[in-house]
């Protein structure tokens, strides 16, 4: 039992999301004692809140990078799938058919950039460079600029808090970790992504269709985002061709900073959720201790650079 203890507590060190625990207590301890505010429910509801859209957005991305891919066109999908459900609402079309379609949007956008990939059997990076253009572009074009309000349609998801303390949308972004790493670690899907990430070639040669997976993980992602753009729209009651700007990068930082190294092949949800979980905890931090929001950009990007030089660190080590 001891020396089974002795292996656990080893492995867990091993880990980088252990590393990433340490800083958040850290960081915690050191906000609280300059800003009693800091550990108050409101706030921890607020922070909970604020990383429950990138949370899902990144569980879906944790799939893409491990497997060897990229969606930087996530941003341009949320907003063209948000614009799409609250122009929904405003024609009068109920709740339930809204969320639909900005789940059945976001997919399809998602869906189209894996099919392409395969197709032209380009890098994805570039192609959801192209598409990532061409969804801001239909969705600007469709609104002629402008955004949609839904004037207070589908707050309960941002107003309801389970047991008066836990945000609804922080339990939803909690069911897409457990979900996506249950796929990740238990089902043969999981272990495709694995085996496509660490050696593509190789996972060819073993019988594995590897364009017909690329488009699953993308279809995976794809489900994640319009469930995070649901979540989003709520909180914010609009939404336009720029809602979602920023998120693929947030989302990919978060990423690599939960232990996932850029080359794929490796990584846990768990190291995910707390990658996302730091990346909150510093910006509420930063902006209850009054740094000058110029300097949070900097922060967020040193951040990102430590990560992954402790990543290659670790790789050396091994």
């Amino acid at each position: 039992m001891k020396q089974f203890m002795r292996q656990s507590a080893k492995k867990i060190v091993r880990e980088q999301w252990f590393y990433l625990i340490v800083v958040i207590l850290l960081l915690a301890i050191f906000t609280q004692m300059n800003n009693p505010r800091f550990l108050s429910l409101i706030n921890v509801q607020n922070v909970l809140s604020q990383i429950s859209t990138l949370g899902l957005i990144a569980a879906g991305v944790t799939v893409l990078i491990i497997s060897g891919n990229f969606d930087i066109s996530i941003g341009s999908i949320i907003g063209f799938a948000g614009t799409m459900g609250c122009l929904a609402i405003r024609n009068g079309a109920p709740d339930i058919v809204a969320i639909l379609i900005c789940i059945a949007v976001a997919t399809l956008c998602s869906l189209t950039n894996g099919i392409l990939s395969v197709i032209f059997r380009a890098p994805s990076f570039i192609i959801t460079l192209a598409t990532g253009g061409i969804f801001t572009g239909l969705c600007l074009t469709i609104m002629s600029g402008g955004n949609v309000t839904i004037f207070g349609r589908m707050e309960y998801f941002a107003n309801t808090y389970i047991f008066g303390v836990i945000p609804l949308i922080f339990f939803v972004s909690i069911l897409g970790y457990v979900v996506i790493g249950c796929i990740l670690r238990f089902t043969q899907f999981g272990r495709r992504v694995y085996a496509i990430g660490n050696n593509e070639r190789a996972a060819f040669l073993a019988g594995i269709n590897v364009h017909k997976n690329r488009i699953l993980f993308f279809l995976t992602s794809g489900i994640m985002t319009g469930i995070a753009t649901v979540m989003l729209i709520s909180r914010l009651g609009a939404s336009q061709a720029s809602t979602g700007a920023g998120f693929e990068l947030q989302a990919i930082g978060a990423v690599i900073i939960g232990g996932v190294p850029i080359s794929g092949g490796r990584g846990v949800m768990l190291g995910t959720f707390v990658g996302v979980l730091l990346m909150g905890i510093i910006f509420n931090m930063l902006n209850l201790l009054r740094v000058n929001p110029y300097l949070q950009q900097i922060a967020y990007g040193l951040l990102i650079l430590a990560s992954i030089a402790l990543s290659s660190i670790r790789t050396r080590m091994k």
